[in-house]
């Protein structure tokens, strides 16, 4: 099966800092990954690589067959509407239109007509049903990240990306988030990319990422939480040294 997300030697720099270090992997179709790392490691970067929101200095980045590496930024936000959902620690939903509208947003900016049957499955599965024409700022935290979650999966993406999805949330309510990423997964084939700083948070996913120093260094099968934390705070000690 080909993958969803190919990297091909990719190299991220800005000016003379390596971010990125001729990082060659795929993601696999209906799979959740996290990826872990010490502050700048590359984990970032990476993620917006991928996500065809940055081009790479060299190498190439496949979201399906199409290289959005050699993509025009007008193409490559072409691609993004119809193929990859964001995730975003601040949830990044428009304070002053209701929640059913901020769902929707993507797909009107794409032209593309609402599936409301497929919205409503989604609605039902994170519980916003009585919610929809309320205000962001009426919603709790976890409630906001549940609807930016409809909202990326509302364009039936390849691939979702969240970045820090669970940063500003509660215990409970990142729990819940986790636990939703995880079904969306197991239960609809979706793929899920996730940066966390939360070993607890990356033990939920199928595989783990580790990045140091732009390259991935270990990719671990179902880790604990333990056992991240101890390869972490290696890491960082050996970065610092």
């Amino acid at each position: 099966m080909t993958p969803v997300v190919t990297l091909d030697r990719v190299t991220k720099t800005y000016g003379e800092v390596v971010a990125l270090d001729e990082v060659t992997l795929a993601f696999p179709r209906g799979r959740f990954v996290a990826m872990m790392g010490p502050s700048g490691s590359g984990k970032s970067t990476l993620l917006h690589c991928a996500a065809a929101l940055d081009p790479p200095t060299s190498g190439s980045v496949m979201i399906g067959d199409v290289d959005v590496s050699r993509l025009s930024e007008t193409r490559r936000t072409e691609l993004r509407r119809k193929h990859v959902g964001f995730v975003f620690q601040s949830y990044n939903l428009m304070p002053t239109v209701t929640v059913e509208e901020n769902i929707t947003l993507p797909l009107r900016l794409a032209g593309v007509r609402p599936d409301r049957a497929w919205l409503g499955e989604l609605v039902d599965r994170v519980g916003l049903r009585g919610r929809l024409r309320h205000k962001p700022t009426e919603l709790s935290g976890g409630q906001q990240q549940r609807a930016a979650i409809v909202r990326a999966l509302a364009a039936r993406p390849d691939v979702v990306f969240a970045d820090e999805p669970t940063g500003a949330l509660d215990l409970r309510s990142a729990a819940q988030v986790l636990e939703l990423l995880r079904e969306l997964v197991d239960e609809l084939g979706q793929t899920v990319v996730m940066v966390t700083h939360d070993p607890a948070a990356a033990a939920c996913a199928h595989d783990t990422l580790v990045l140091a120093d732009g390259k991935v260094v270990d990719v671990l099968n179902a880790p604990s939480p333990e056992d991240l934390a101890v390869r972490l705070a290696r890491l960082s000690r050996e970065s610092v040294a």
